[in-house]
């Protein structure tokens, strides 16, 4: 390619020499992330992860794909991007954990009307971080400029995840029976989902700003809406070292009603304890301040609990103590009880 081209194609706006300026400066960043089973760098045309065939007698692939909604305007009012990129890989890690899978290999796709060398880093230095978290590794990713697409700044994420599960330890919740128990474990704020609601009543409506201190809330508007998405992980798989979990959800986008129902036997309905759990601020600061009913905002946020876990009553407080001793806060929040035949909701919600 003649240098004329290059200027050429820099005049209608991607830059190739920023773009592999880009590449070259976060490699170590990338590096940091890399776990046993990672084959290459990042630079090639794909990624390359080995199999422990010791651990793995009988592997299945996990999959997911995710991307962290318009948490994205928030991040970019409050010119803040390292930690974006935790939230898009909590996104994805949560998803298969749930099922039994661990993490291998993570990656992104970032894309942007003129790349920003600093923002790009930043966000990635937030991706290396969730995947540290995980335990995962950062083995590739695509960055694209898309002069005309986007404006400014504005820029996207997509995140990708490969796990692994053997055969026979996948959680699927065939197993959830009545009687169960179901623990709840808390979230960090309002991880990624619900965010149009959010801006839409905190920017639009009350016409707040991110640096605005909030007394309910102990802190700036921005740095409560900005706050990751916790993973997790690493307490997933150290529980399941000791304990047989029946049944897991992420509570993420659809909240309690939309989410529990996807791992639920037909037989049976979850009977949420609203009150077993403190629902921190923010939620109720969005309730009253928005006026969204109760009813729309369990469908909608995860008020204060992130993921949830289905186990036989026996092991319940067990598990619970367990859960905290890797540093999540859990507690019971409900049960699972028999669905009448007539009834529709597997989801009862009560105070």
């Amino acid at each position: 390619m003649t240098d004329s081209h290059k200027s050429r194609y820099s005049q209608a706006g991607v830059d190739i020499d920023k773009g592999n300026a880009f590449v070259k400066g976060i490699k170590e960043i990338v590096a940091s992330t890399h776990q046993r089973g990672v084959l290459n760098d990042i630079g090639g045309f794909s990624s390359f992860f080995a199999i422990d065939t010791n651990t793995y007698h009988n592997p299945v692939i996990v999959s997911s794909t995710d991307g962290v909604g318009t948490k994205l305007a928030v991040a970019q009012l409050c010119n803040k991007h390292d930690t974006i990129g935790i939230d898009l890989v909590a996104m994805c890690v949560n998803d298969i954990i749930v099922g039994g899978a661990k993490p291998l290999c993570f990656l992104d796709y970032f894309s942007i009307g003129k790349l920003d060398l600093h923002i790009a880093t930043e966000v990635v230095k937030g991706i290396a971080e969730g995947c540290r978290q995980a335990k995962c590794s950062l083995v590739g990713g695509e960055t694209a400029e898309m002069p005309g697409l986007y404006h400014g700044d504005d820029y996207d994420l997509a995140g990708f995840v490969v796990g692994i599960v053997n055969r026979d330890a996948i959680i699927d919740g065939s197993e959830i029976k009545v009687g169960n128990k179901i623990i709840g474990l808390a979230a960090s704020g309002l991880h990624s989902n619900g965010f149009s609601l959010v801006r839409k009543v905190c920017f639009e409506e009350l016409g707040l700003s991110v640096d605005q201190h909030m007394e309910e809330l102990g802190c700036t508007l921005g740095e409560e809406l900005i706050r990751p998405t916790r993973i997790y992980v690493q307490a997933v798989l150290g529980v399941l070292k000791h304990f047989k979990i029946n049944g897991m959800v992420h509570n993420t986008g659809g909240g309690f009603i939309d989410n529990v129902p996807r791992i639920l036997p037909r037989i049976c309905k979850a009977v949420i304890d609203c009150s077993s759990w403190k629902v921190p601020p923010i939620f109720t600061f969005l309730s009253e301040k928005g006026n969204i009913p109760m009813a729309e905002m369990y469908r909608t946020f995860n008020m204060g609990i992130g993921l949830m876990a289905i186990v036989e009553e026996s092991v319940a407080d067990d598990v619970i103590h367990h859960f905290g001793a890797l540093g999540e806060q859990a507690v019971i929040i409900g049960e699972i009880v028999a669905r009448e035949g007539d009834e529709e909701e597997q989801v009862e919600l009560s105070t």
